[in-house]
């Protein structure tokens, strides 16, 4: 649990949570019902995200189920470091489309005893831990990973599943371009794109596809590199 009233009031105490997951797990819906908690609370609040985001709306972090909340917009991580300083909670959304300086960022402000609640992608389309998100996952206190409901069996989904062709690592989009996918469904449909890709007079390939389906787990092999 949070420990949202500190037992020693002299010294600052602050502290990192991560909201982590796939394109429809609530992350940002999460990350809104905190910040709201803190706001009840008379605790003073602001709430950042990439620029980039404009899906919804230019100064508002909004949720999938259209629940929102007001932010503001910064170019680059080291904007927020600047405007939250007389904050004593600090929201970030879509934490993976930042650089690195944001977790230099995040763990500053904690540092000086504000609380910090991120919410990003932990995994970008491909299957690959996305941005700075691992670190940040790391260096917090507390992280939260939320589940979809895969679209193709029902169950836990912590995939997101790229539906266009495009191979651009950052790109917005909504249903349309992502589904939520479990584990299985996730290989299976990108198994089946490799396949789409496949030369007609490649027989080896045609014969067993899986050899050049690519590495679809992103777990490295570390058996390897243990018996060298």
């Amino acid at each position: 649990m949070f420990l949202e009233n500190t037992v020693n009031h002299e010294e600052p105490f602050g502290w990192i949570e991560v909201i982590c997951g796939s394109m429809f797990s609530g992350k940002t819906e999460e990350l809104i019902r905190r910040l709201k908690r803190a706001q009840f609370a008379k605790q003073r609040i602001e709430i950042f995200k990439p620029q980039i985001d404009t899906r919804y709306h230019d100064e508002m972090v909004v949720s999938h189920d259209e629940n929102q909340i007001r932010s503001t917009p910064v170019p680059a991580a080291a904007n927020i470091r600047i405007l939250a300083d007389q904050c004593d909670v600090v929201g970030i959304d879509e934490a993976q489309f930042f650089d690195a300086e944001i977790i230099h960022v995040c763990n500053d402000l904690a540092n000086k005893g504000k609380r910090v609640i991120v919410a990003g992608l932990d995994m970008d389309f491909k299957g690959n831990p996305f941005g700075p998100m691992p670190a940040l996952m790391a260096t917090a206190e507390y992280v939260t990973k939320v589940h979809a409901v895969c679209t193709r069996t029902g169950n836990l989904a912590n995939y997101s599943f790229r539906k266009s062709a495009n191979e651009k690592l950052v790109l917005l989009g909504e249903t349309t371009e992502y589904e939520p996918l479990s584990r299985s469904a996730y290989f299976k449909a990108m198994l089946k794109e490799r396949v789409k890709d496949l030369e007609v007079n490649d027989p080896i390939a045609l014969a067993d596809p899986s050899k050049t389906a690519g590495n679809l787990n992103p777990i490295p092999d570390t058996k390897q590199k243990q018996s060298n």
